[in-house]
């Protein structure tokens, strides 16, 4: 099974400039744990944001996250892999780089994401 078959493509971005609070409160209303930034030009690259991050930064600073943007905490570039590769891959490259999602990129557009929770799905379909 291929990548592309098993990532999700209704994704929710985020402007790096955008206050923390604000992607907090968009993870929120969208009920997911991560949001993609958006590209600020044709030449740059996605970068991630996720609930890790988010949680980290609130220890960090003592529940005082309203001075914090994106850019601040997010994860740029972030890890990406092809739609046609073996699923197989993308699973090793979580367990390798410790991470729950990798975007699903090609000629540098964002096309899904894949998540660990994707793969096991879709294994478990399978048995």
């Amino acid at each position: 099974m291929l990548v592309k078959d098993v990532m999700r493509t209704d994704i929710v971005f985020i402007s790096p400039l955008a206050k923390v609070r604000d992607a907090l409160n968009l993870m929120k209303e969208n009920n997911i744990r991560f949001l993609i930034t958006e590209k600020l030009n044709p030449n740059d690259t996605y970068g991630i944001i996720t609930y890790t991050d988010i949680l980290k930064a609130i220890v960090a600073e003592e529940g005082d996250i309203d001075l914090l943007n994106v850019y601040d905490l997010y994860t740029k570039p972030a890890i990406f892999i092809f739609g046609d590769v073996d699923i197989k891959y993308a699973a090793k490259m979580m367990i390798k780089l410790k991470v729950k999602r990798i975007l699903v990129v090609e000629d540098n557009q964002l096309k899904g994401v894949v998540t660990m929770d994707n793969i096991i799905e879709s294994l478990m379909e399978k048995l």
